[in-house]
């Protein structure tokens, strides 16, 4: 792949994971649950009725994964932090077996010659803080910039960049206006003050960060999608530009300085919890920002559905992966361009991006060809951005392993890493091995 040469000498390779997706050990040194505890274990939530109890025991089995990732040959692990096992109560005081379990990851990572890229926020709420309100209540974003600056002084003398919040376009709008995930809320008057809390949160956080880390690197991981009208029709287009506004500009406009979006605020209907100073704490300044990146999103008009009145598709005759989401690459450097030819972030990694696909293991192997394929198109696609401009700093691919994920439990295969759930027997996929050659090819290349 001659384009890899486009990528910076310094250019992070890195695998992705989340604390409640792979940890395990829920009940054990102090952890308290979380809402996706609650809400996982409630009947008819969860396809199969799948949890993560267990999930792939990685509380237990770190050691193990951090030499998998060293057999790939990553530079960087992009991993969350549970906080149910910092703050059980939500707040203090500080669990400190709970905290102790990442202050050993980290260690381990660093004498594996891995930078670790923690995540602060990846969904998992303690349902103490729930029951309280959760993110629908004001207090809890400053529950969260306590919890950041424990965290931080902890592991601070160590680490230097950190993610506040993974996704809280999907912990806001799916979890409290849609209530595919947790907590479960069909709700606009719920969504806009969770999503408007969430972002306050991060601001508080990089200040809290900030100030107990010097030279902290501070980011925020948004998924975002290039938007498609599915027909030619004015109310396809029409209803493109608000999930636009829905998915992306909601996200970016504000941590970027320009407030909330004016057309949005008039679709959802609904009141920002605002108070003085707010939108300049909201936009702290970023060291980086985080794009995760799996499929443009086709859209059709929908009258009759919630808040903004869109209904995604799948268009015919695209590829799809198996969970039927379109393959498409050129769409990451179009929204990498686009993010930083209107935003000027100072740096962009693309902290997600995979492939879900019905993998066996058959004769101590994983063939997965269109998983491999699926890595290469986008890692091509980096390469494009950068060219155009964009100044992508890393790739992080989603995932180390299979994984629980999410509401639709333990099917979906994502991973590099095949995970046997019944024997926790882990084998490295064909693609994991693929992308070990890439990340040597642009090693030799860069003479790195």
């Amino acid at each position: 792949m001659d384009h890899l040469s486009l990528l910076p000498v310094d250019f992070a390779w890195g695998v992705a994971t989340s604390s409640y997706q792979i940890e395990g050990a829920v009940g054990e040194d102090g952890r308290s649950p979380s809402i996706w505890d609650t809400f996982s274990h409630t009947p008819g939530k969860v396809d199969g009725g799948d949890h993560g109890d267990v999930a792939c025991d990685h509380y237990h089995r770190w050691p193990e994964d951090i030499a998998l990732m060293k057999r790939l040959g990553v530079t960087a692990y992009r991993f969350s932090i549970a906080w149910p096992r910092v703050f059980p109560a939500g707040t203090g005081p500080v669990n400190a077996p709970g905290l102790a379990f990442y202050d050993r990851l980290v260690d381990a990572l660093l004498e594996a010659g891995i930078t670790p890229f923690p995540t602060l926020y990846h969904w998992d709420l303690p349902q103490v803080l729930q029951d309280a309100g959760g993110w629908t209540d004001r207090d809890t974003a400053r529950h969260f910039a306590d919890y950041a600056a424990c965290v931080a002084e902890a592991l601070g003398d160590r680490v230097t960049g950190w993610a506040t919040l993974n996704e809280p376009q999907c912990a806001a709008w799916i979890g409290h206006l849609e209530g595919r995930h947790a907590p479960g809320l069909t709700d606009v008057k719920a969504a806009v003050p969770a999503s408007y809390h969430m972002l306050l949160g991060h601001g508080l956080a990089a200040q809290a960060l900030r100030a107990t880390v010097p030279g902290a690197q501070v980011g925020i991981v948004h998924l975002l999608n290039p938007v498609e009208p599915a027909s030619g029709s004015a109310a396809d287009a029409a209803a493109a530009e608000r999930f636009d506004g829905h998915t992306n500009r909601w996200w970016l406009d504000p941590v970027f300085g320009r407030g909330f979006p004016a057309d949005m605020l008039e679709v959802y209907g609904a009141d920002l919890p605002e108070q003085p100073g707010d939108l300049e704490t909201i936009a702290a300044p970023l060291d980086w920002l985080g794009v995760n990146y799996y499929r443009p999103a086709v859209v059709a008009d929908d009258p009759g559905g919630a808040p903004p009145y869109v209904r995604e598709t799948t268009p015919a005759g695209r590829p799809l992966t198996g969970l039927d989401w379109v393959i498409e690459p050129d769409g990451l450097a179009d929204i990498l361009t686009r993010v930083a030819e209107e935003y000027r972030p100072p740096r962009m990694y693309v902290t997600e991006n995979g492939s879900a696909w019905t993998d066996t293991v058959v004769g101590g192997r994983v063939h997965d060809p269109d998983r491999a394929a699926y890595l290469e198109g986008h890692l091509a696609a980096c390469a494009s951005a950068v060219r155009r401009g964009a100044p992508v700093a890393g790739y992080f691919a989603w995932s180390l392993l299979d994984n629980f994920e999410w509401a639709a439990g333990y099917a979906p295969r994502f991973g590099l890493v095949h995970v046997d759930f019944a024997t926790q027997r882990r084998t490295v996929k064909d693609s994991g091995l693929r992308y070990a050659e890439l990340i040597r090819s642009h090693r030799e290349r860069t003479g790195t």
